[in-house]
């Protein structure tokens, strides 16, 4: 096998399983060229006259019309998280049909789908292109899967989809709310969920389109989020899942001391940089750190009379109060992670539902994340180079995916990342993370309990800090401060396997996960 050192300093191979692959040659330097191909991959039959009605008998007769043979790749979507219900549905009756190594394209994967071990061991599912945490990504990272595995951003799995990397066989969507064409929204029903964007591409790309829903309505089901145009089946069935579950520990308030104070922190940052003022534009994460800091950021904002002009990525109650408050002219919202939430997409026409060419697409004439001047985002690990992990932890294994991270701090105009310096004495400051899914380049800020961190590219933004009396750190200083505390941590033992990719947006290698022994 050969390999290259990429843009990152990481050594990536030139290619895998006969798959030609490109490195990492820069955030914005994007190899591969802004040229890409239209694809769609579906042929569908000339329209006939008269009223089409999509819907299936139920799932035998479903599967037996989409066909699905071994070696399919099978897309779906997080849009219900914790109370997804349908992944693991359509998984069992595939395999009771005796249909064998799957790979599974999930926009994301949530502990509920701990389930599909079974289903990896069996050899029904081979591979997965899509976040991978909990079990599933330990199964990966110990070699329980035969393909290596691909992690992608949200941004960089819309465009894998549009450009034809990644080809999908079937596309199940589950909608809170369809007609019998197949138009959908994620607004209506007991299952509402908010914005149904993920499986716009897949719905406009994969061979075979199925949506699922539990509330069927008369037509047209509007506002459609995907269009029926490119829906090839209806399935009506009893639950799509529970949306109470949409909401989980992550999307709650901390109440840690260490975490309040980064938070804090963060926000006194903000304003002391000059980002808050009138009209600027934030997104914040779901997590206890960032929640908090949009607390004490909309404080400061109160007292000095700034509203946003908007907040972007995953909606939360905070964002909604805020919007109500006046504080924020609007949301822009690619998922919705409370019920609060779903309803003010529904209700509120300046909660805006989003989708992910506009929300992160890389091949867009710009996009939202474009528009930020502030994005607030977690890591597992950050290393003194400012390069960051969200992935895995410090053992090696794969326990989240990357969802809008890199997209966003790609795009913003100040990237801060927010952490604790270290969690259950694991050092999070590292000399080299273990795996570079955010390049430092594109990383302005860490603001940890212990102080803030600037990346020296950012001068002007260190010179207002400054100014303004904030605990300013070196980040080597911090790093040696830290090993004094936690002493040095034993770094993991791998084999030489690759287990799976982490591309960059633009779809080049920025690293590799190796089996872990």
């Amino acid at each position: 096998m050969e390999w290259t050192t990429n843009a990152a300093g990481r050594r990536v191979p030139n290619e895998i399983e006969g798959k030609i692959l490109t490195p990492f040659a820069g955030p914005h330097a994007d190899p591969r060229g802004n040229a890409f191909r239209q694809v769609r991959l579906n042929t569908r039959p000339v329209a006939e006259r008269g009223k089409p009605d999509k819907r299936v008998r139920g799932w035998n007769d479903l599967l037996d019309r989409l066909d699905i043979r071994d070696g399919a790749t099978i897309s779906f979507h997080h849009h219900l998280r914790e109370g997804d219900a349908i992944v693991l549905e359509v998984v069992r009756r595939l395999a009771e049909r005796g249909i064998r190594d799957l790979t599974l394209a999930p926009s994301a994967l949530f502990s509920v789908h701990d389930a599909l071990l079974p289903y990896i061991r069996d050899g029904v599912i081979t591979g997965i292109q899509g976040s991978m945490n909990g079990t599933v990504g330990d199964a990966c990272s110990h070699g329980l899967m035969p393909k290596t595995c691909i992690l992608r951003s949200h941004g960089g799995r819309q465009r894998a989809i549009q450009e034809g990397d990644l080809e999908i066989d079937a596309a199940f969507i589950a909608a809170p709310c369809a007609d019998a064409f197949g138009n959908a929204n994620g607004l209506g029903g007991k299952s509402a969920c908010g914005p149904l964007g993920y499986p716009k591409p897949d719905s406009e790309h994969a061979r075979r389109v199925v949506v699922i829903t539990d509330c069927l309505v008369p037509y047209p089901c509007a506002p459609w989020a995907i269009s029926g145009s490119n829906v090839d089946f209806v399935l009506e069935v009893e639950s799509i899942g529970d949306p109470a579950k949409i909401a989980s520990g992550t999307t709650r308030l901390t109440r840690s001391p260490t975490q309040l104070r980064i938070a804090d922190l963060t926000a006194r940052f903000i304003e002391a940089a000059g980002l808050m003022r009138e009209g600027f534009s934030f997104q914040s994460g779901a997590g206890g750190i960032s929640l908090a800091a949009t607390v004490f950021l909309a404080e400061r904002m109160r007292r000095a009379h700034v509203h946003a002009s908007f907040a972007h990525g995953g909606a939360t109650k905070v964002l909604v109060d805020l919007l109500n408050e006046g504080l924020l002219g609007s949301i822009i919202d690619l998922q919705s992670f409370d019920l609060d939430a779903v309803r003010s997409c529904r209700e509120n026409p300046r909660h805006i539902a989003s989708d992910p060419y506009i929300s992160y697409g890389p091949r867009s004439a710009y996009c939202v994340a474009n528009m930020l001047d502030v994005a607030i985002l977690g890591a597992t690990e950050i290393d003194i180079g400012f390069n960051v992990n969200v992935v895995t932890h410090s053992d090696g294994i794969l326990r989240h995916g990357i969802g809008g991270h890199s997209d966003a701090a790609a795009c913003a105009s100040c990237t801060i990342i927010t952490a604790p310096s270290f969690r259950k004495r694991i050092p999070v400051i590292r000399d080299r993370v273990t795996t570079v899914t955010c390049p430092g380049e594109v990383v302005d800020v860490l603001i940890t309990e212990r102080g803030i961190a600037i990346n020296p590219r950012r001068e002007d933004l260190r010179e207002r800090a400054a100014r303004a009396g904030l605990p300013l750190v070196d980040i080597e200083q911090l790093h040696a401060e830290v090993l004094q505390i936690t002493g040095r941590p034993e770094l993991p033992r791998f084999k030489d396997r690759i287990a799976a990719l982490i591309e960059w947006r633009d779809g080049s290698i920025i690293d590799v996960v190796r089996e872990v022994e």
